[in-house]
């Protein structure tokens, strides 16, 4: 099944969240770690933003996760959403 770009970025976007929230790590400590913007993680976690493969890579860097845990999380939520 096809789903939107914008439903993905929203999952991935929960996942990260999800993550550092797990982390006790502020948006603005994760930013730093990060390397990126504080303004442009909250973007990410809201999903309004697609990141390229790079800067999902940088996050889960930063969350001290492998990048394949958040897709795992994303692919399970999306079979999720397919069942019947």
């Amino acid at each position: 099944m096809l789903f939107r770009m914008s439903k993905i970025a929203e999952l991935f976007g929960a996942a990260v969240r999800r993550h550092r929230e797990r982390s006790k790590l502020s948006q603005e400590d994760f930013a730093d770690r990060a390397g990126i913007h504080r303004t442009y993680v909250s973007s990410i976690e809201l999903g309004k933003v697609q990141v390229s493969i790079g800067v999902a890579y940088q996050l889960a860097v930063a969350l001290g996760v492998p990048l394949s845990s958040i897709w795992k999380e994303i692919e399970t939520r999306l079979s999720d959403e397919t069942l019947p």
